[in-house]
């Protein structure tokens, strides 16, 4: 799952609008808000035509993986079933990915086979010979430490990051100006995510918490890189991950913004795709205060084919 930059939250009025109240929550009209696809980012496009491929054959591909393997339809169905949300949430992220980011193996099997060529490797969190975890013990961290919970501790230590580290130099080292995964969690190269459902190694530190309490997964520690490049390299593990972001994402709109974006599965894909649904809902819920109409949330390009396709993917069910 890549941590894209993209606008998700663009102003779209209806006239039927009631503004939430505490513990309730307006249903986001399906469908896209969008005529026409937003514009595909162009690393996207040269990605894709570097392999001499097309986003159409790329869409069928991952479709033919999804129809033809029952054995992964099957995990995607009771894993769906154990975070609550509709499968078509799972559906529509994998598709999203293996249509823009990467091609889709011949089948689950493969996948397998591609974690095990990562077991066993050493490498390690870090930055500039810095551990992350002795990183994160600066005292800038010091306001996260009460948190209890691996998605608050991880989500604060992006934001004291993008306001006490990037594209700043301080006790005179200089740090990038990138996302706090692309520094310091993505030890081949920048950009990298992994698996099946592509998934970032912060967000599976992030969600590590309620993979174990609904999964039975072991929590994972920043310590020991090779054991969460295991749970997002390895099928078994990584759509746990895949469901948790999905649920975390309908939680935080709920929540923060007021609105419940559970029966539109293109929002869900958008924000597996950009990632950040707190801050999003946060800036969503900003926009609509005092509004006499809504602002809905939007989709982008990963979202749009999701709902423009909606009824081929259902048909996978």
């Amino acid at each position: 799952m890549r941590r894209i930059v993209i606008p998700l939250l663009l102003a779209v009025v209806s006239l039927s609008w009631m503004p939430a109240h505490a513990g309730a929550a307006t249903m986001v009209p399906p469908g896209n808000r969008n005529a026409e696809q937003p514009a595909i980012p162009g690393a996207s496009v040269r990605r894709t035509k570097g392999t001499n491929s097309t986003f159409d054959r790329k869409y069928q591909k991952v479709r033919e993986l999804l129809a033809s393997d029952t054995k992964l339809m099957s995990k995607i169905k009771s894993t769906a079933r154990a975070y609550g949300i509709d499968p078509i949430h799972i559906i529509g992220a994998l598709v999203g990915e293996h249509t823009y980011n990467v091609d889709a193996y011949d089948g689950l099997q493969s996948y397998y086979v591609k974690a095990a060529s990562y077991a066993g490797q050493s490498f390690r969190f870090a930055y500039g010979g810095e551990d992350v975890d002795d990183f994160v013990a600066r005292p800038q961290f010091d306001a996260c430490k009460g948190k209890r919970d691996s998605y608050s501790l991880w989500t604060c230590r992006e934001d004291v990051w993008d306001s006490e580290f990037r594209g700043k130099k301080v006790d005179g080292k200089s740090f990038p100006d990138n996302r706090f995964s692309a520094v310091f969690f993505q030890p081949f190269y920048a950009g990298q995510t992994f698996g099946l459902g592509q998934v970032n190694p912060l967000t599976a530190l992030e969600l590590s918490d309620l993979v174990s309490s609904t999964s039975g997964v072991a929590k994972l520690d920043e310590k020991d890189a090779a054991g969460v490049y295991k749970a997002i390299m390895d099928p078994d593990l990584s759509l746990a991950f895949v469901a948790a972001s999905i649920r975390k994402a309908i939680d935080d709109y709920r929540s923060i913004a007021g609105m419940d974006i559970s029966a539109n599965p293109g929002l869900t894909a958008t924000l597996y795709n950009v990632g950040n649904s707190r801050q999003r809902a946060a800036a969503l819920a900003a926009r609509n205060r005092g509004a006499s109409q809504p602002v809905w949330p939007e989709e982008n390009y990963y979202g749009w084919l999701i709902n423009d396709k909606l009824g081929d993917l259902k048909s996978l069910l």
